[in-house]
Parts: C-alpha cells; structure tokens; sequence
C-alpha cells in the first residue's frame, strides 16, 4: 500500500506537465496548420530537371578533360 504514496503522486506530476506541455502548443500555435505540409507536398514545383543518369559517352568525355 505504500507504493501508492509515491506512484500516485508522481503519475500526477507527469500528467501536469504533459498537460503543460499540450497548453504550450496549443497557445504558440503548434496545432494552426494542419493541411499546410501536406499540400505543399501536391504543389511542389519541378522547376529543376532531374539528372540523368551518366552514360558511357559522358564518363568518356569527363577522362578527356582530365
């Protein structure tokens, strides 16, 4: 039974920090923009091509500047 005298208490502390911590987000905003990331993910512009990958014409011509 003397076990409840410090696990009550401590489970109670760590709950009001998490409390806290919750109430810390909410006030500086951590929860406004929910949809944000993941439309950027859709809009995200390809403005720059990918690499291709190099051929054997490419490997040769970087061995002649060499």
């Amino acid at each position: 039974m003397s076990f409840l005298f410090v696990t009550i208490p401590v489970s109670l502390l760590v709950a009001g920090l998490l409390l806290a911590l919750v109430l810390h987000a909410v006030r500086s905003g951590g929860f406004d923009d929910w949809e944000g990331p993941s439309a950027r993910l859709h809009h995200d512009a390809d403005d720059v091509p990918e690499l291709a990958e190099p051929g054997p014409e490419t490997a040769a011509k970087r061995r002649e500047r060499s």
